[in-house]
């Protein structure tokens, strides 16, 4: 997510059960999505520089492995993905990544889905006897400190996204309705403020209108006053809006996708150069 917390932020507080529910529904997507893929669909490139599903499976699993305390295990085959080195790691998150990815590249498809059912339903347990102190305790989250709960709903975005990686790789749709769509966007809109405001550098007393379609439909609004914030409403029609499906505005936002290559389906109104630049800018996930 975007690095670029408020100052004096309020901890975000949210509900335990939805954001549970939600990470057991997706575990359990990515589990059967995996379980059908062929063995050559495991090593299709993805959206992800460097990253063939094989990574994007392997990222999961370490991220989870991580939340449960554990470390990867050492490295025992070449490196599809370039190593800690390569040109697609620009941050010590992406490093620790690359450990996992190195460490599972040579495991068998099966060994893979195993291992994934198998720290997944540790990680359901673990939250499942998290009492409600420790789900509301301030730490680390990759959006800046926040609530643990916080750090779960991007667990949930992350997860999803990754899987929406997979699908398109494998030319396999799907999963892009229902409340683990809902939570990942929640979670996508709190840094609009900062794209609006300090990636796209839209000017004071401009709004913005972020009108996504599709069954997870949300209008979404920025007001830009002393700094760029998501607003409830709007006083007055918006400066511009930038109307997509959900699906192009997730990719958008998490790198996938260029700017150039979703603009027909980016229906831009009002200041249409703004709302280009406002596109241009959109992608900010780490």
């Amino acid at each position: 997510m975007a690095d670029d917390p408020e100052e004096g932020a309020v901890t975000t507080i949210l509900p335990r059960e939805p954001v549970i529910a939600a990470l057991r529904e997706e575990f359990a997507a990515l589990r059967d999505l995996l379980a059908a893929l062929d063995p050559d669909e495991w090593r299709a490139p993805t959206a992800c520089p460097g990253w063939d599903v094989q990574a994007q499976c392997a990222h999961i699993i370490g991220t989870e492995s991580m939340l449960l305390g554990e470390d990867p295990p050492e490295a025992t085959g070449a490196d599809p993905a370039g190593g800690p080195g390569g040109s697609h790691v620009r941050n010590q998150i992406g490093e620790f990544n690359e450990r996992w990815v190195r460490a599972l590249a040579d495991r068998s498809p099966q060994e893979m889905v195993t291992m994934l059912a198998d720290v997944t339903g540790r990680r359901l347990e673990a939250l499942a006897a998290l009492d409600d102190e420790a789900w509301n305790r301030e730490g680390f989250t990759p959006a800046g400190p926040d609530s643990y709960g916080r750090f779960m709903r991007t667990r949930v975005f992350d997860c999803w996204l990754h899987e929406q990686d997979i699908r398109d790789a494998t030319g396999r749709p799907g999963h892009d309705t229902g409340p683990v769509v809902d939570l990942a966007l929640d979670e996508l809109c709190t840094a609009l403020g900062y794209v609006v405001g300090k990636k796209a550098a839209v000017p004071a007393g401009a709004t913005v209108t972020f009108r996504l379609t599709g069954p997870n439909a949300r209008d979404v609004h920025v007001a830009v006053e002393d700094r760029a914030r998501v607003v409830d409403r709007l006083d007055g029609p918006a400066t511009v809006t930038l109307t997509m499906p959900v699906g192009v505005f997730a990719r958008r936002c998490g790198g996938r996708v260029t700017a150039e290559a979703v603009a027909g389906e980016v229906q831009i109104d009002g200041d249409v150069t703004l709302g280009r630049r406002i596109l241009d800018e959109l992608a900010f996930t780490i």
